[in-house]
């Protein structure tokens, strides 16, 4: 079998190999399998190898052959160990190619609780099934529906999206979910949170139901929960919705192996000067800044664009295009920084992502786990830094505590095979400083345009509003009173004239 392998994997063009070293987090495996030991089509093995995959990680090796038997899953590993790829895999496995049916022929549905998170989940569906007739359709809300009908006119075999907007479709009889075998809940303890719980359970009520005994072939609801906290709510749904599901546990401990955590305590105006050192000091490919709130995160952004260093912005309140150009140009590697709230916490992989910096401290062990995750995708060196106020002294004992984990003070100078690979030579690290001056250079003279046209947008509202008001005043407000001076005027006189003729 090696030898016809040789011969389709000859004809393929993976993108150069990832020469920086990973931890056991996804070397560790334990059944030493490869992709082709499991009985995966030859069109879908051609995307895996061209998207860069070489052997299946811990989590994959153990839920991708479970998947394919049909089995329910309940899969718990860290954040970045290759979940996605786990659910993705199999699924697209299972998908009937020669379905043509428009918006009757979902088979498949994957939910994510953000819509970045989808847009990424869908781009690996995408990646992976290239060499084969799946079609992928992403739809989140704050996007048109007339859209997500025109695209459900035609052929749809995986349907990606958030919670609320695919019950919407379903709902309207746009989307027909009837033949959709396959349901799959990433960051479930999210989805399943109170926010989200209602919508899913309406979403369980359009699939169809589970099958009973081993038909494999007949369409039955195959339910997968993929995360990495898995809270007593999780709980109560498989008790509800799976049948026996295959249960995977890879939380040996909580916190990834190859991201080193730092905190520095500092007073709240020092964050900004603390900030710009770190920036000096560090060997950032690039960062995601974390901040509790979302106008900390416009002034932050602002702060550090006026220090010099390239940076965008994105939290939950900026309009829809605007939060996919940011994700989009940051992924590709366009600006070093960005700052965000925890709308970016939840299973977003950028790989080139080395520091993590929590310019707020989180308030929870959770939010904690998810924001450190960003930094050591797929098992690399990472570096998690946080800016701790007297006020977080008890938030940052408690989440030691409950992730069993140590949080150490800052070292003057931190050793950079940490967090960098060591595969960069001297002349790389000169060319990489130099870009970095012409990054600050370009920031300052563009002055962040892009991520800050929010800022006009906020502007040309205001306009309307004031001009709004104006035609308001004019139209109602002033008649109104002219009528009311005027009027008083003729009672006045009127009173005045009753008077004279009754002396």
């Amino acid at each position: 079998m090696a030898n016809s392998n040789s011969d389709y994997k000859a004809h393929l063009r993976p993108p150069p190999k990832d020469l920086r070293p990973q931890t056991s987090d996804v070397l560790g495996t334990t059944l030493n399998l490869e992709f082709e030991d499991m009985p995966l089509p030859r069109s879908l093995l051609m995307g895996i190898f061209e998207a860069g995959f070489e052997k299946p990680s811990p989590i994959q090796e153990q839920a991708i052959p479970a998947a394919l038997e049909h089995r329910d899953i309940l899969a718990r590993a860290k954040n970045g160990t290759g979940k996605t790829a786990a659910f993705v895999i199999p699924l697209l496995a299972r998908v009937d190619e020669g379905v043509r049916k428009g918006r009757s022929g979902i088979q498949a549905i994957v939910l994510v609780p953000t819509r970045e998170l989808a847009l990424q989940t869908a781009q690996v569906c995408k990646t992976l099934s290239k060499h084969m007739g799946i079609e992928v359709m992403v739809t989140t809300g704050g996007t048109t529906l007339k859209d997500d009908i025109l695209r459900l006119g035609q052929t749809v075999h995986v349907l990606v999206g958030t919670p609320g907007r695919i019950l919407d479709l379903a709902g309207k009889g746009i989307a027909d979910l009837s033949g959709c075998g396959v349901f799959v809940m990433d960051e479930a303890d999210k989805l399943l949170s109170p926010e989200f719980g209602p919508v899913m359970e309406g979403l369980l009520g359009y699939l169809p139901p589970p099958v009973e005994g081993d038909n494999k072939d007949a369409i039955g609801r195959q339910v997968m929960l993929f995360s990495a906290t898995f809270p007593m709510i999780v709980k109560d749904f498989k008790d509800k919705h799976m049948r026996s599901p295959y249960e995977i546990n890879l939380m040996d401990e909580l916190t990834l192996k190859g991201v080193t955590q730092y905190y520095a305590f500092v007073e709240e105006r020092q964050k900004v000067h603390c900030l710009n050192t770190l920036f000096s000091k560090l060997q950032i490919n690039q960062s995601i800044i974390f901040c509790n709130s979302t106008n900390r995160v416009e002034l932050l952004a602002k702060k550090i664009t006026e220090l010099g260093y390239s940076c965008f912005y994105s939290h939950a309140k900026m309009l829809q295009s605007h939060r996919n150009r940011v994700f989009h140009d940051f992924r590709s590697g366009t600006c070093r920084n960005l700052v965000c709230s925890d709308l970016l916490t939840r299973g977003i992989d950028i790989q080139a992502v080395n520091v993590v910096i929590n310019f707020d401290f989180p308030k929870n062990s959770e939010t904690y786990l998810h924001r450190i995750g960003r930094s050591g995708r797929f098992g690399h060196l990472g570096l998690a830094i946080n800016l701790v106020t007297y006020e977080d002294r008890f938030n940052l004992d408690r989440i030691e505590r409950e992730l069993g984990t140590e949080i150490s003070p800052i070292p003057r100078e931190v050793d950079r095979r940490l967090y960098v690979a060591p595969s960069g030579s001297e002349e790389e690290t000169k060319i990489a400083q130099q870009r970095e001056a012409a990054q600050r250079e370009q920031a300052l003279r563009e002055q962040q345009v892009m991520p800050f046209s929010v800022f006009a947008s906020f502007v040309h509202i205001f306009l309307f509003h004031l001009c709004l008001s104006f035609v308001a005043y004019v139209l109602i407000v002033l008649p109104r009173r002219l009528y009311i001076k005027h009027s008083h005027k003729y009672l006045t006189l009127s009173f005045s004239r009753f008077s004279s003729r009754l002396r």
